[in-house]
């Protein structure tokens, strides 16, 4: 059985349709991200299963009980938003407290000082929110989450306003937190990358739809259509008219095709080419270059597209700007849209 489950979620602003009839569901112990650009629903759906938001249609069920029309405190769902929302005259321990002691919980001292630990605030427990940095708070706020042992823990873009750094580190230490609490989770996100590093599973959301789901390798390799291709993996994407003009075949069938810019090859005009049976090659010239960490990013103009490709960078093997290059391009790499 499904430990939550979605079931056809409506919700409308006046005439418009901010969620569109949402279905899915996830197991026990599932990381599960909401992927889209602002303004997709991400963020409504979640406030939705928190509470936060009234659905016009569908239900919510957790643990097979339906919490469609219960009020946020009577869901056994956390949620930690992207501000904190942290007390600013509490202490650390004083906010992670607060709703057990609200609850009139038993062992508050106990179970705040074990999340204290748990999320790495150990002698910061009588500091108040303005003497901590950003990924502190961050943390503060996991934990006064966690601290209610929730059924289902919601995140709202929890590490967008954190730098980059930062960022990085409070990921892997909240998948720490997830994997040891085994704790089913919600989180909402623009960030791809993020996405990717963290999710067990991935809806992808555009227009208060979800227009693919699946694990991140799954929707990477797999991209169902054009939206979903452009907006996970910085795929190249071209008009199938386009494309068999370029290769001089029409192999392929559709009305678009995606290649990912990883597994195309450049070689130099006047070099000797690999066998082409597995292969199609399109004449190009490098018009731009740039480097992220290890990997250069070649932009390739042919007579009808742009072409892009990476590859890893070694030294001594940077192509240059203004080189006359064979594309090389995988058959069984070409994603029929």
């Amino acid at each position: 059985m499904s430990y939550v489950t979605i079931d056809q979620v409506t919700k409308r602003y006046e005439n418009q349709v901010v969620l569109n009839n949402i279905s899915l569901t996830l197991q026990k112990g599932e990381f599960a991200t909401l992927l889209g650009q602002s303004g997709c629903g991400k963020s409504t759906l979640l406030r939705s299963i928190a509470g936060l938001e009234e659905v016009d249609i569908g239900s919510i069920l957790v643990d097979q009980k339906n919490i469609t029309h219960l009020s946020p405190r009577q869901r056994e769902v956390g949620m930690v938003f992207q501000s904190y929302a942290l007390f600013p005259n509490m202490t650390v321990f004083d906010n992670i407290a607060y709703g057990l002691k609200m609850k009139k919980e038993k062992n508050i001292k106990s179970r705040v000082q074990n999340m204290i630990d748990m999320v790495d605030l150990t002698g910061k427990e009588g500091s108040y929110p303005h003497q901590l940095s950003g990924g502190q708070q961050q943390r503060v706020a996991l934990a006064r989450a966690l601290v209610m042992e929730p059924k289902v823990l919601l995140l709202d873009e929890p590490l967008s306003a954190l730098d980059a750094k930062i960022r990085k580190n409070l990921q892997k230490e909240l998948k720490r937190i997830q994997r040891e609490l085994e704790i089913t989770t919600i989180f909402v996100t623009h960030d791809q990358e993020e996405a990717m590093t963290l999710s067990d599973k991935i809806f992808i959301m555009n227009e208060g739809n979800i227009v693919q789901s699946g694990s991140p390798s799954e929707i990477y390799v797999s991209p169902v259509n054009t939206f979903v291709a452009k907006f996970i993996g910085n795929y190249n994407v071209l008009h199938m008219d386009v494309f068999h003009k370029l290769i001089r075949s029409t192999e392929l069938k559709g009305y678009e095709v995606a290649i990912r810019p990883e597994v195309l090859q450049l070689i130099p005009v006047g070099h000797d080419i690999l066998p082409l049976q597995d292969n199609w090659t399109v004449k190009g010239c490098i018009k731009d270059i740039s480097m992220t960490g290890n990997v250069l990013r070649y932009e390739v103009e042919t007579d009808d597209s742009i072409f892009h490709v990476d590859s890893l960078h070694h030294q001594g093997e940077m192509l240059e700007q203004g080189t006359r290059v064979h594309i090389l391009i995988p058959k069984k790499e070409c994603i029929a849209l």
